[in-house]
């Protein structure tokens, strides 16, 4: 069996994209159910068709030498309408084609409990060789090794790669960041991304933003990729709730500057409650 070489210093990859956006009419979306991007040969980015469900959510598809890990199922239920599974299962079959392998594992794990991150879970319940992440807080901090000292970080590895797991509370109590050093790539889920930051416990996510500012300026990371895109390409303005058709989205990808951004502006607001509007992002306290 090929055993694949992690790099220890990170190679970007392919964010030149153009991300399905929906349409201005839903009956006529041509757009395929699941937008499939090869960021590089082990890395995949998903979006959801928002004809399908609005949020449009993102997830990634990492593959190690012994598992592949998928982070969140997305916002729908049904494989009829969105065929998730199906999806994953033809690009781990045409990844293995490529890197041949017995007894390959699945680990499905999420970047928080809300629903349009987990609807998706059912679909590989029974799919052999495969573990789904209970997303309760308790589960996920047992199962990435997350101690009461959240400033130390788990880890899960998929054989000769293996991420950092940080925990993330303050949009989500279960939220937590994964760091992929083969890639360079903070996944900070709805924590961080281009939209509306809805904050549920304002010292959490505060302390959060703070950890991952240092976790940024310790390791070298080359996007910063959340769960959303909101915004539009007008700084502070944002798409109303429930927006089918984006057609002028700006770039998914964020910077370690855009982190501490968001840091300055969480201590500017000061936990006033409101919704704080910053060119880049909304923040919702």
């Amino acid at each position: 069996m090929e055993q694949i070489d992690f790099p220890a210093t990170p190679r970007a990859g392919d964010l030149d994209v153009r991300w399905i956006h929906g349409s201005e009419s839903a009956k006529h979306n041509t757009d395929p159910d699941i937008q499939v991007h090869r960021y590089d040969e082990h890395t995949f980015v998903l979006r959801q068709n928002k004809a399908i469900n609005y949020e449009a959510p993102f997830m990634f598809l990492m593959f190690g030498n012994t598992r592949a890990l998928l982070l969140d199922t997305g916002a729908t239920a049904s494989p009829a309408y969105f065929p998730l599974r199906r999806t994953v299962d033809e690009i781990v079959d045409r990844w293995l084609a490529d890197h041949p392998r017995e007894d390959y594992g699945l680990l499905v794990a999420h970047t928080h409990g809300h629903g349009d991150h987990i609807a998706g879970d059912g679909q590989f319940r029974h799919r052999p060789d495969t573990v789904v992440v209970d997303p309760g807080v308790e589960h996920v901090r047992e199962f990435f090794g997350l101690g009461d000292d959240l400033d130390v970080p788990g880890s899960v590895d998929l054989g000769g790669r293996v991420l950092d797991v940080l925990a993330s509370p303050g949009h989500h109590r279960s939220a937590v960041t994964f760091y992929d050093p083969p890639t360079g790539l903070l996944l900070t889920g709805d924590t961080v991304y281009p939209g509306r930051l809805y904050v549920a416990d304002q010292p959490a996510f505060e302390q959060t933003v703070d950890r991952l500012v240092k976790l940024a300026e310790a390791r070298p990371v080359t996007h910063v990729l959340g769960c959303h895109i909101e915004m539009t390409n007008v700084p502070g303005e944002d798409y109303p709730i429930r927006t089918t058709y984006q057609p002028d989205e700006p770039p998914l990808q964020m910077t370690v500057e855009h982190l501490r951004r968001i840091r300055d502006a969480v201590a500017e607001i000061g936990g006033r409650p409101g919704v704080h509007v910053y060119p880049e992002f909304i923040v919702y306290s």
